[in-house]
């Protein structure tokens, strides 16, 4: 399957972003890597790297356990970063990715791979509010109801604070902090919500967005 990543504008003329796609857990409650599990004819991984790369410049996806298994199926311009002790937590798989950013980057969102439902439409919409966000806004979130969903966009300063946390802190202590500096898109998708950790919850998933 070939992936086109959105190309990459002029610098300076508008954000730089990049997506960062969280694969480095052992997946032991779903039994096989949930990066390749099917999602109407796409793999989890293949999915989101489109999804995320049509609206993003660079494209990473961190892998940990695992890795060997899935490195021939992550698409070809996609970027691997691959987190040495993924079991510390999400967290060290987000700085595994964010210490990597190229210099040119000026934001990039981030969920992880078992959230695949995520409407293109939704991804879109949020790439475009955080191109156009306030001077003081740090973060551009989903939310349905007033419940928050991924992915997250974030702006390159942010990045810097993920890096200070150890690696078994959780990013949430860093979002919940920038509450007030936080702009919020209200959507209708439930895949913001998606998060396909067992067979059960995979077999849900598959029934709820059967066409």
């Amino acid at each position: 399957l070939e992936i086109r990543l959105r190309p990459r504008p002029p610098q300076g003329l508008i954000e730089v972003t990049a997506g960062i796609i969280l694969s480095a857990g052992a997946s032991q409650r779903m039994g096989t890597p949930k990066a390749l599990l099917d999602f109407h004819g796409e793999t989890f991984i293949a999915r989101l790297v489109r999804v995320l790369g049509a609206q993003c410049d660079h494209v990473t996806v961190v892998l940990g356990h695992h890795a060997e298994t899935l490195r021939p199926h992550i698409p070809n311009r996609a970027r691997i970063a691959v987190n040495p002790d993924p079991d510390r937590g999400q967290l060290s798989s987000l700085q595994s990715a964010l210490i990597e950013l190229p210099p040119e980057v000026t934001g990039f969102a981030f969920l992880p791979v078992d959230c695949p439902a995520v409407a293109e439409s939704t991804v879109q919409q949020l790439a475009h509010t955080f191109a156009q966000r306030a001077a003081e806004t740090m973060f551009v979130i989903p939310r349905k109801g007033d419940k928050r969903g991924h992915p997250v966009f974030a702006t390159r300063a942010i990045a810097e604070e993920f890096l200070a946390l150890k690696p078994t802190d959780e990013a949430r202590s860093i979002v919940h902090r920038y509450v007030p500096r936080t702009q919020y898109v209200d959507v209708t998708d439930p895949g913001i919500f998606a998060d396909i950790d067992t067979p059960e919850a995979y077999r849900r998933l598959l029934e709820e967005t059967r066409a």
